[in-house]
């Protein structure tokens, strides 16, 4: 039994998606942010930094989206190329280029505050949008190109990761400097408008509010 404790529409959401899609048994356990319960010690304990998600494993408390998304994978043989595939190397090459790229880019737009403090707002939401066009671009490119499997119209667990970050990205106002719309990436939208109407998105997705397209029209 897995515990993972999310709150809606945050970085918890790929994860507990991959849970269901994955059909394996686990517990959503809400955190009471108002009530400080990312820095309690139970917390701390499993997630040092007091960022969400945290996951309770049967090998030990988790953190990171990617790790977890990950050991899913690899612990229940399913969403993404074993590791003695052929194809693993280019997955795990895209997964953590959207760990250690996307998302922290996407984190920089919405928070640019945290990265050089309020007088550097403007020059790092400029840096910061022309990266993720960059990165988004790249992505498409590689998805037109390649069309792998391990990131196509069947479930896997990077097209839930990605799926999750182009959520916050696609539903912003159009003069929100965080807007990027899937439609702009036709080999990424037609990957994730078939993702996003999957049973395990949908109850997820109407769990958390999100809308009947949570990942091409967010919100809606």
């Amino acid at each position: 039994m897995y515990t993972l404790h999310y709150s809606p529409d945050t970085a918890s959401l790929g994860v507990r998606m991959v849970l269901q899609e994955l059909g394996v048994p686990y517990r959503s356990a809400l955190i009471d942010r108002d009530a400080g319960a990312l820095d309690s010690p139970a917390y701390r304990a499993m997630q040092p930094l007091g960022k969400i998600p945290a996951l309770e494993t049967p090998d030990g408390p988790m953190f990171e989206t990617a790790a977890m998304l990950l050991y899913l994978a690899d612990k229940h043989h399913a969403l993404a190329p074993a590791p003695n595939h052929p194809e693993r190397a280019a997955f795990l090459a895209w997964l953590f280029f959207t760990s250690t790229n996307l998302h922290p880019t996407l984190l920089q737009i919405f928070y640019p505050e945290r990265v050089a403090g309020e007088a550097c707002v403007p020059a790092v939401l400029t840096q910061a949008r022309a990266q993720m066009q960059m990165l988004l671009s790249t992505l498409e490119t590689m998805l037109a190109r390649d069309n792998p499997a391990w990131f196509s119209t069947e479930p896997s667990v990077l097209g839930y990761y990605v799926g999750m970050l182009m959520h916050w990205l696609g539903g912003m106002p159009a003069d929100h400097p965080a807007h990027f719309p899937t439609a702009d990436y036709p080999a990424l939208h037609a990957r994730l408008a078939a993702l996003e109407v999957r049973p395990a998105a949908q109850t997820i997705a109407a769990d958390e509010g999100l809308g009947a397209l949570p990942f091409t029209h967010p919100y809606a």
